[in-house]
């Protein structure tokens, strides 16, 4: 298996012999590959005498609570992070919810463990590592890793009690402006889905044509539908015309496309500040995740 090297932050593969235990590796087996040349000796040093815990605690500290402080569970955010650091802490995410599950005290959206800006080498890295509490998902577009939790596996009796208590929200649209604004979208609809929300997209409905977005009024207005999040790049309008024509808080997502002035995404921000549209709340440029957030409350808070 990979071994992380502290000194380094090289991933080293340990090769198991057809005898060794599957949740450990061997003395002889971490001194042979030392004496080998294909592990350094920090990182057999490290793999002897530091638990678990004790290697998540030399990057991490989890923050375990937020579920029931703030309605949102905490996510990995990859980018920078190394994909033997987005193991352990995922690992330790799932094995948090297993213990919440043998309770008898899950809340709806503690199942949701989630990594967002995974690039698909992290994820080729990751998928290395032995993970002892659940299984992973890459949501290529969205450019997330959802991981199930052991104890949520299909026909659950938690997971369907947390699946029926979700679905009283009322459904969360994600919408876009344009097909280059779907990465933005699609991090805010798996992170949504991931916490058990209804989401139906709408894609490519900007306003350089406008029919697009009118012919949609129906699902905009429909009584189901709690929150309506907007991604949209270039001139950024496509929020305001949806906040004309709905009776529900609409987020908008800024994203960093478009020419010249657009300015990675400040032009299309400045225009959703501007809007003239009341009840259009804005986040921070490519934040879908964050979006997710907002949206996830604002319907739980109304369910």
């Amino acid at each position: 298996r990979p071994i992380h090297s502290p000194a380094t932050g090289r991933c080293l593969v340990v090769q198991r012999s057809a005898t060794s235990s599957s949740s450990s590796v061997s003395v002889s087996e971490i001194l042979e590959q030392v004496k080998n040349g294909t592990m350094e000796p920090s990182a057999a040093e490290a793999l002897l005498t530091t638990t678990p815990e004790d290697a998540l605690a030399q990057f991490a500290n989890l923050d375990h609570t937020r579920s029931r402080r703030t309605g949102f569970p905490e996510a990995v955010f990859a980018e920078g992070k190394t994909a033997f650091q987005v193991a352990k802490i995922l690992d330790d995410m799932a094995k948090n919810v297993n213990e919440h599950v043998d309770a008898g005290d899950l809340m709806d959206s503690q199942k949701a463990i989630l990594a967002t800006r995974v690039t698909m080498q992290q994820y080729e890295e990751l998928k290395q590592y032995p993970l002892e509490n659940g299984s992973i998902e890459y949501h290529e577009t969205a450019r997330i890793i959802s991981m199930q939790a052991s104890s949520l596996s299909d026909g659950n009796e938690a997971d369907q009690s947390s699946a029926k208590s979700a679905n009283a929200m009322k459904r969360i649209i994600v919408a876009t402006a344009g097909t280059t604004d779907l990465p933005v979208a699609e991090e805010a609809a798996v992170t949504l889905e991931a916490t058990g929300c209804d989401v139906e997209r709408i894609t490519d409905v900007g306003v350089a044509g406008l029919h697009r977005i009118v012919c949609n009024i129906p699902k905009l207005s429909d009584p189901e539908v709690g929150c309506i999040i907007v991604c949209a790049g270039m001139d950024g309008a496509l929020p305001s015309v949806v906040g004309g024509l709905a009776n529900v808080p609409v987020i908008a997502v800024p994203t960093s496309i478009g020419y010249g002035v657009s300015l990675g995404g400040i032009s299309a921000m400045l225009t959703m500040l501007n809007s003239c549209a009341p009840g259009v709340g804005v986040v921070n440029i490519d934040n879908g995740f964050g979006a997710a957030a907002l949206a996830h409350k604002i319907v739980r808070v109304g369910k």
